[in-house]
């Protein structure tokens, strides 16, 4: 889609995971519709890649969202650059192909700590600073397997279940700020991490399951996104949609 519309003019957005897949996706579309977007990503050199096709002030910023320093130090530095933060997308995630028997500790705080924890810390920085501001627009990136039960991925779907929760509960907490928190759950798609894993070899069972045929792509996720992103969604909040070709219909 070629942007005709400027509905993030003058806004400061916050992609995670932004250098690759659904993150540089949408980072591009926000940056299309008039944002300055923050690349956030812990593979510098990818993110910096991604600032530069958003042109405009768009700026990269290399970040571990598991680590409260880095994203302390980036919540500091995107203010001292740009004195605001109006939107946060959290999509920032390892999405991980493991089996149930081969589930130990290690692996499953790996996976939270990036996929849980990480929404937390960036949740808990940008919110604030947005509450001053009395204005912001929070998406969180889940996941359809947290209804489908996808096997080889436990401790990623117990994450991203309890993203789905920290959703609802962070809407109620944030309304009154007129702060909107909103969640996109995508299903299998084309993205750079998905096509590098065995995942790439389930989209021909997960397109038996799609009410419309097709394989996702990155693309395929971003307007809603940015529909929640924007100031036309003032009146949702707490919800969750699904954009997976209706593979998943409750």
């Amino acid at each position: 889609m070629s942007a005709t519309i400027q509905r993030f003019e003058g806004r400061t957005a916050i992609v995670t995971g932004a250098a690759q897949g659904i993150g540089a996706a949408i980072a591009q579309r926000l940056a299309s519709e008039g944002a300055n977007v923050v690349v956030a990503d812990i593979n510098k050199r990818g993110a910096e890649k991604i600032a530069k096709a958003c042109g405009k002030a768009s700026f990269a910023i290399a970040c571990d969202v598991g680590d409260p320093d880095e994203v302390k130090a980036l919540h500091s530095k995107v203010m001292k650059r740009t004195g605001r933060i109006d939107v946060l997308v959290n999509n920032a995630a390892i999405v991980p192909f493991q089996p149930w028997d081969k589930v130990d500790f290690k692996h499953w705080r790996e996976i939270m700590r990036v996929n849980l924890d990480g929404v937390f810390l960036m949740t808990r920085a940008s919110s604030d600073i947005m509450r001053k501001a009395g204005y912001g627009r929070i998406v969180n990136i889940i996941s359809n397997t947290i209804f489908a039960g996808t096997p080889n991925m436990a401790a990623y779907i117990a994450a991203k279940g309890g993203v789905f929760g920290f959703t609802r509960a962070l809407a109620t907490e944030l309304g009154s700020s007129n702060i909107t928190v909103n969640g996109i759950c995508p299903g299998l798609t084309a993205s750079d991490g998905v096509m590098a894993s065995p995942h790439k070899e389930a989209f021909g069972f997960v397109e038996m399951l799609q009410a419309i045929k097709g394989h996702g792509k990155p693309e395929d996720i971003v307007p809603a996104v940015a529909f929640l992103a924007s100031e036309e969604a003032h009146w949702i909040t707490g919800s969750t949609v699904n954009v997976d070709g209706g593979m998943v219909r409750w």
